[in-house]
C-alpha cells in the first residue's frame, strides 16, 4: 500500500473503524488512559493532576446518592480541558459522613458512606504521594463537598512539608467548593430564587447544579415531596424551582474560578 493511501486508510480507522480509539486519546481522564497514553502526555507537559473528591451521601428523595461523584468527575473534567496541561484521576468516592454508629449527619439514611478523617486523608495522601512518583508536579485537591473541606487543607499542608518535595506540591483549591456558595448562588438569588428555594443540601441550588451535568439522576416528580418533607427526607431547602438552566450557571462559574485559581497556585514559584 502506497504511504498516502495507508493515510487515509488510517484516517477512517480512527473515525469509523476503532470505536473509542480517538475519544481515549484525547481524554484527560486517567482512568481512560492506557499506562502508555499517560506517559506520553507527562511528556508532552500535562504535568498537573486534578484529584475531585465526591462523596457518597443521601441527597433527599428526589436526587440519586452519587450526586458528588458524578458532579466532581464531569467538573474536573471541564476544568482539565480548558486548563489544557492537565489530567484527572478517579474520583474518590469514600468521605467521611459522620458516625457510624450511632449514626450522625447524612449516616441516618440509607446508602451513605463513611469513612474515618484519617483514613481518607491518608488515601489522598498516598494518591498524591502515587502521583509524585510518577513525574506529576502539581497534584490539585477539588472538593465537592462542605463536610470535609478543612481536611484537604491539611492533607495538602502535611504533604508539602514531607521532605523532597520541593519539586512537587498538592494544592487544596478552597475556590472550587467557594464558587458554589458564592457566585452561584449569588445568580440564583438575581434570578428570584429565595434562600428557602436556595437551601443548603438538596434544594433548588444542588438540585439545579445536577440537573445541568446529570438530569437522569434527578426525579423531578418527587421535588413537592422532599420540599414538604425537610431534614425528615434529607432535604434543606425547596429544590421545586430547580432546571438544568439554573444549574449551568453554576457550571459556568465553578470553572471560570477553579481554572484561575489553579493557573494562579501552580504559577507560584518553587
Amino acid at each position: 500500500m502506497s504511504k498516502g493511501r495507508w493515510r487515509v486508510a488510517l484516517f477512517w480507522m480512527v473515525a469509523v473503524g476503532l470505536p473509542g480509539f480517538a475519544a481515549a486519546q484525547s481524554s484527560v481522564f486517567i482512568e481512560e488512559l492506557t499506562t502508555h497514553e499517560v506517559s506520553a502526555a507527562l511528556k508532552a507537559g500535562k504535568k498537573i493532576v486534578l484529584i475531585p473528591i465526591g462523596g457518597t451521601e443521601q441527597n433527599g428523595p428526589h436526587m440519586a446518592i452519587g450526586k458528588h461523584n458524578v458532579r466532581a468527575k464531569v467538573l474536573a473534567g471541564k476544568i482539565a480541558v480548558v486548563l489544557g496541561n492537565a489530567l484527572v484521576a478517579p474520583v474518590l468516592g469514600y468521605t467521611p459522613e459522620g458516625n457510624i454508629d450511632p449514626p450522625t449527619e447524612h449516616m441516618g439514611f440509607a446508602g451513605t458512606i463513611s469513612i474515618s478523617e484519617e483514613t481518607f486523608k491518608n488515601i489522598l495522601l498516598g494518591t498524591a504521594r502515587s502521583f509524585k512518583k510518577h513525574g506529576f508536579t502539581d497534584v490539585v485537591l477539588l472538593g465537592d463537598s462542605g463536610n470535609y473541606q478543612k481536611a484537604l487543607a491539611e492533607v495538602a499542608a502535611q504533604f508539602n512539608r514531607e521532605p523532597a518535595t520541593s519539586n512537587v506540591r498538592v494544592h487544596y483549591i478552597v475556590d472550587y467548593y467557594r464558587s458554589t456558595q458564592s457566585t452561584y448562588l449569588d445568580a440564583l438569588r438575581a434570578k428570584g430564587l429565595s434562600s428557602d428555594e436556595i437551601g443548603t443540601h438538596a434544594g433548588s441550588a444542588d438540585t439545579s447544579l445536577l440537573m445541568a451535568i446529570d438530569p437522569g439522576m434527578v426525579r423531578p416528580e418527587r421535588f413537592a415531596e422532599a420540599a414538604r418533607g425537610g431534614w425528615a427526607l434529607g432535604t434543606l431547602g425547596d429544590p421545586r424551582a430547580s432546571s438544568a438552566a439554573n444549574g449551568q450557571l453554576g457550571v459556568d462559574a465553578v470553572v471560570k474560578i477553579t481554572v484561575a485559581a489553579i493557573k494562579k497556585a501552580t504559577a507560584v514559584p518553587r
